[in-house]
């Protein structure tokens, strides 16, 4: 089952895109706006995004090459009613894997998916290392040096996200939304309350800490506090 992030402003569009993908056996996570998509693609917990042209808030092509400028090379499917040959061009130039022109046979995007599903096959992670942390995805577990740590779903979730961007400082606003999914409410801890939590299960009684509070800012796994 692959994990597909579809950003699309047509519901219309969206309802046929995330059907046919749904029959194939695939999650489908689905939002309609550019903003909300790139926070959402940035997390690179997707094996493939499907993508428009055009979207509010940030456009296709804006988004993939900021995609690309991050590092994350999440395979994308570009779909748009842009037909033009030059239309095309921008779109893998950008940084787009395939692109699609609206309409669409719902039966010829499965199989260019799964097609770019193969390509990416071989170079896809499927362990996070981090000092002397790992997390295996294939078989949801995690260990510190040698020794397995229980963790609950969102646990799992939060500390995934946390190893793809170690090094960096993350703020509350950007892991609620790319491990909640939804927008950020000032007036909450639940971040708070599951960082600590995580932090007993990855750092009690061990050396080096890993998870770090930035004053002001966030949290940092690895990496100088």
């Amino acid at each position: 089952m692959a994990r597909i992030l579809t950003i699309e402003d047509d519901a219309v569009t969206a309802g046929e895109i995330i059907a046919e993908l749904q029959v194939h056996g695939n999650q489908v996570d689905y939002v309609v706006s550019g903003t909300e998509g790139l926070a959402r693609a940035m997390t690179g917990n997707y094996d493939l995004i499907t993508l428009d042209r055009l979207l509010p808030g940030l456009d296709g092509l804006s988004l993939v090459v900021r995609l690309r400028e991050a590092g994350v090379r999440t395979p994308v499917l570009m779909i748009s009613a842009l037909s033009d040959v030059d239309e095309r061009i921008r779109g893998l130039r950008a940084g787009g894997d395939d692109y699609m022109t609206k309409p669409f046979a719902p039966d010829e995007m499965v199989a260019r998916i799964e097609v770019l599903l193969r390509r990416e096959l071989p170079q896809q992670q499927t362990t996070l290392r981090v000092d002397d942390l790992s997390l295996d995805l294939m078989s949801r577990s995690a260990q510190r040096a040698g020794i397995s740590i229980e963790l609950l779903p969102i646990e799992f979730k939060l500390l995934e996200y946390l190893m793809r961007h170690s090094g960096q400082v993350l703020t509350r606003t950007m892991i609620f939304e790319a491990v909640w999914g939804y927008r950020f409410d000032p007036g909450t801890n639940v971040i708070d309350v599951h960082m600590a939590r995580l932090r007993r299960k990855v750092d009690a009684g061990r050396t080096p800490s890993l998870i770090h509070t930035v004053r002001g800012s966030g949290y940092q796994l690895g990496g100088p506090a």
